[in-house]
């Protein structure tokens, strides 16, 4: 317990530390939002994350329950008018709102109230874009694992909340989305030809409750891992093609997908039975079908490997807001020196085509 308590008051603190720059240097402050001019708005954010009070609480619960300090202000504090600030400074006409994939389930919440939760979350972000315009669209939270209470969320939150999509975590403690009780769920998006969100997280083994060591965050490898374990869960589950309307998008440039795709590609052949049932044209023609948002992953080594495996088509931008700003994931965009028309398809073209709402925003 001692060594847990270092680990998440060791990255309590970075995120407190975090929160006081970000109140010092980001945009969302009043006196930089005064100041400094808006740049233009090339850019379309689908990976932008919100914290209704609800959520906090129930997070601040968790961290007291583990005798851990509370949520910093970064979160609590994160209103529309600092999200439109930073999206101002950064160039970003709209921001797709989602939440970030909560520890374990749902903090650990009482399962009867998860549903409650997941419907809080949506009516605050559907508050957000009826209060502005055409700067916020919404991937709608689900209280998954409960299969029965998400279908009901899907319904409410597409055919009431008109949200654009909807946004689910990697995995749910020792649940990832390929399993047989997800199907029902899978169908229903299917037929709705949903576009799908994966948020990652890191299941039981290996977060926050069971870091690698001390001091050493889940979000530095863990994240980006089970990405690559929700895709081959939906993979060789069949889910991929028994339910091909779904539009799968996973984040921060497919985490370890486009990296370890030949490798997945080669020990698959070798070790699982019949491939081809679950893959017709090829795991690498699956994973080409997939699409894939930039959230903290337009570095160099990242991009050209995500360029390399995956159609341009597939991309979209994302920042992964409040952890990452626009500015940091757009630097390293402008400097990789796209043709024209590939960066302006990932940093708007793309998400207009997938999200209509979005369509003339830019």
């Amino acid at each position: 317990m001692h060594d847990h308590r270092q680990h998440m008051h060791s990255r309590s603190n970075f995120l407190a530390g975090a929160s006081a720059v970000a109140t010092m240097l980001l945009p969302g402050t009043r006196t930089f939002a005064q100041t400094a001019p808006a740049a233009p708005r090339r850019f379309i954010d689908i990976h932008h994350h919100f914290y209704p009070p609800e959520l906090v609480a129930v997070m601040n619960a968790w961290q007291a329950k583990h005798n851990l300090p509370g949520v910093p202000g970064l979160f609590t504090g994160l209103t529309a008018e600092k999200s439109l600030a930073e999206m101002d400074a950064s160039g970003i006409a709209t921001a797709v709102l989602s939440i970030a994939s909560p520890h374990g389930v749902w903090f650990d919440a009482d399962p009867k109230t998860i549903p409650e939760l997941a419907r809080a979350c949506n009516e605050y972000a559907a508050k957000r874009i009826r209060d502005y315009p055409g700067r916020f669209g919404l991937l709608a939270a689900m209280p998954l694992p409960n299969i029965e209470a998400s279908l009901k969320e899907v319904a409410y939150a597409l055919d009431t909340l008109h949200a654009d999509g909807i946004g689910i975590a990697t995995s749910f403690g020792d649940r990832w989305p390929g399993q047989p009780e997800f199907e029902p769920f899978w169908a229903e998006l299917n037929r709705r030809k949903a576009i799908v969100v994966f948020h990652p997280y890191a299941p039981n083994c290996c977060g926050s409750l069971q870091p690698l060591q001390p001091g050493i965050a889940e979000s530095l490898i863990e994240y980006p891992y089970d990405t690559g374990r929700a895709f081959v869960s939906l993979l060789f589950s069949g889910t991929l093609l028994k339910y091909p309307d779904v539009r799968y998008t996973f984040c921060h440039g497919g985490g370890a997908l486009p990296y370890l795709a030949g490798r997945i590609v080669n020990l698959a052949n070798g070790t699982v039975k019949d491939v081809e049932s679950v893959a017709p044209g090829g795991i690498e023609a699956m994973l080409k079908r997939m699409y894939y948002d930039t959230a903290n992953a337009t570095f160099p080594a990242t991009m050209a490997a995500l360029l390399r495996e995956i159609p341009v088509s597939q991309i979209m931008f994302g920042t992964d807001y409040p952890y990452i700003t626009g500015k940091q994931n757009i630097g390293p965009l402008d400097a990789y020196g796209l043709p024209a028309a590939d960066f302006a398809a990932i940093a708007r073209g793309n998400a207009m085509r997938m999200f209509p709402r979005l369509r003339g925003t830019v």
